[in-house]
């Protein structure tokens, strides 16, 4: 992953999305990466430009970056290297880990994470400081 600016979409409604995407903020001291919920319509045309498909029931973060799309465990990885340091070895020892067992286990978290870490009935919203990361 580059130096450039990155946009993550995620599930605007999913309790353990959102806080992925506040752990993302506090640890992008650089801030790389922009934001946008799935459900938005900025993020439904993101996914729509990348020909992606756009699920009600979304079940995968989405990482944007140097003109590609990544998803699950490809887009998770991809969001921990672009953090740096420390994130970037744990992204490192991730990616030895065969995909199909990594998307695997992603899928499986993805599929029960409402009954597990809940949702909330609206996406959550930014704070003021933190609004101009968000489209």
């Amino acid at each position: 992953m580059s130096d450039a600016s990155a946009t993550i979409l995620f599930d605007g409604v999913c309790n353990l999305c959102n806080g992925f995407v506040q752990f993302v903020i506090r640890h992008d001291a650089a801030g790389r990466f922009r934001f946008a919920a799935l459900q938005s319509e900025a993020g439904q045309a993101l996914l729509r430009h990348h020909q992606l498909p756009t699920p009600s029931e979304p079940d995968s973060v989405v990482l944007l970056i140097g003109g590609q799309a990544y998803t699950h465990s490809a887009a998770a990885l991809g969001i921990l290297h672009g953090l740096g340091g420390g994130w970037r070895l744990m992204a490192r020892l991730g990616q030895g880990v065969p995909s199909g067992l990594r998307d695997a286990v992603y899928r499986l978290i993805a599929r029960y994470r409402y009954r597990w870490f809940g949702r909330q009935d609206a996406c959550w919203l930014p704070t003021p400081e933190l609004r101009a990361r968000f489209l």
